[in-house]
Order: structure tokens, then C-alpha cells, then sequence
């Protein structure tokens, strides 16, 4: 399996401290993010890691050369325009091999995903991709039909929803954990990375002709560590 990083972003939740260092090299326990993200990758099997870079993207690249890892780790560049996800994933498509899923993961998320058992769903699923969820309250939620299809996405704060064809009745809300397995065939629909954009639009376009579900991670197994509060919880979270 391989996998890509999301390092690239501003880390404005974590400010002032993301003023001086990249949110990836942010330390949790005394060990920067992005380590974290790679040792755990690859203590489960991943054996290809791309990593996209762009706030602090000199930092990153050299905490990255002057570490010592046991699989190739390349670097997509975007410091000319923050790209996000969908933006970075599609320009990284030529770092990727096209015979191996893909875990996408997002470096401010610590969790205890078995990715094992994220790719067995996802072999077993014939799923072109495979979302990770939870339940717990956000603003934000993927909308899922009764045969684990992504169907549409709501903001419960403005009331805006995106459908994948027409509103239905009965869907089940889960919150999106920012890491999916994807296969490296859906990197050939999307947009070019002319400019940023996100990808949950473009999943829910992919959905419309491919299938797209969910595996559910228990919710005291993942920490979004992007804000300050649940970076000060992160300090208890047991790494390995």
C-alpha cells in the first residue's frame, strides 16, 4: 500500500505557534506530527509515502532529509499555490504507483485506524474509495444510503447541502476523519490542479458513476490535534 500526507496547509487553528514552524513539525509528546503520521503508516505496511509540502516547505524538506526511513518518501511541491486536497492529491498522481491503493491521510490526525481492516472493507466493498467516518457532532457531515453509498454532504450550520443526484429521505450522517483509501484509478477523474480545490465535492461527483463508502473508526480512536485543545488532549494519547 501507499499512502499521501496532507502536510502542506497554514495551520491557522494553531496559530500563533504556526507562525514560526509548519503545522507538520508541531510536536505531540516530543515528536513532530509528521513523524508520527509516518511511523504509524509504516508499522502497518504502507511502503510508499508521498508528502505534499507549502507552509515552512523548507522545514519540512529537510526534517524529511535528515531523518532515516525504511520506505521511499517523496515530496509533492506546492509552494507556488496551496493546492488543497483535491488540488495536492491530483498533483501528486505521478509520485503514485498505479497497481496500489492509496491511504490519504491528513498529518493532524492521530488515530488508531488497523488500516488492514480499512483495506479489507475496501477489497471486499469493490469500492473505488473508502472514507473514514465517525459519529460525533461537527457542522459538517457526509450523508451515507442504506447500502453504505455516499449519497451527499450538509453543513448543519448554514443549511447547505451538496446531493449526489436528488435528495433522499433516509441517509445516515457520519463525520468525515479526514483519511481515505482510495484506488489509484480515481486520480484520473479528477480536475486538473489548475487551481485549489477541495475533495469532497469531487468525491460526490465520482459517486454519481462509481461506488464510494464508508468505514465507521470509533470516535475515542481518532484526534483531530489542528486546534489547541485537542493538541493539549493529545499529549495523553498512547502513540503506538
Amino acid at each position: 500500500m501507499q499512502a499521501f500526507i496532507l502536510a502542506a496547509g497554514l495551520g491557522t487553528r494553531l496559530r500563533p505557534m504556526t507562525d514560526h514552524i509548519p503545522k507538520a513539525l508541531v510536536e505531540v509528546q516530543g515528536q513532530p506530527l509528521l513523524k508520527i503520521a509516518i511511523d504509524n503508516l509504516i508499522r502497518q505496511g504502507v511502503t510508499r509515502i508521498v508528502v505534499n509540502v507549502h507552509h515552512f516547505a523548507d522545514m519540512v524538506c529537510q526534517y524529511l532529509q535528515q531523518q532515516q526511513w525504511d520506505v521511499p518518501i517523496f515530496i509533492s511541491n506546492e509552494r507556488e499555490e496551496l493546492l488543497d486536497t483535491g488540488g495536492g492529491l491530483k498533483k501528486a498522481e505521478p509520485f503514485f504507483s498505479a497497481d496500489e491503493p492509496i491511504l490519504i491521510h491528513n498529518v493532524d490526525i492521530l488515530s488508531r485506524l488497523n488500516i488492514s481492516e480499512l483495506h479489507s472493507k475496501h477489497v471486499d466493498s469493490m469500492t473505488l474509495a473508502t472514507l473514514v467516518v465517525g459519529k460525533r457532532e461537527t457542522s459538517r457531515y457526509l450523508l451515507f444510503d442504506a447500502q453504505g453509498q455516499l449519497t451527499g454532504w450538509k453543513n448543519k450550520h448554514t443549511g447547505e447541502s451538496k446531493w449526489v443526484q436528488s435528495p433522499i429521505q433516509n441517509y445516515q450522517e457520519l463525520a468525515f476523519d479526514g483519511i481515505a483509501l482510495i484506488e489509484p484509478q480515481l486520480l484520473g477523474l479528477l480536475p486538473p490542479p489548475t487551481g485549489p480545490y477541495p475533495i469532497i465535492p469531487a468525491y460526490l461527483k465520482i459517486a454519481r458513476n462509481h461506488r464510494i463508502n464508508y468505514f465507521e473508526l470509533n470516535s475515542k480512536d481518532w484526534l483531530d490535534v489542528g486546534k489547541p485543545q485537542t493538541l493539549s488532549q493529545a499529549q495523553l494519547w498512547k502513540l503506538s
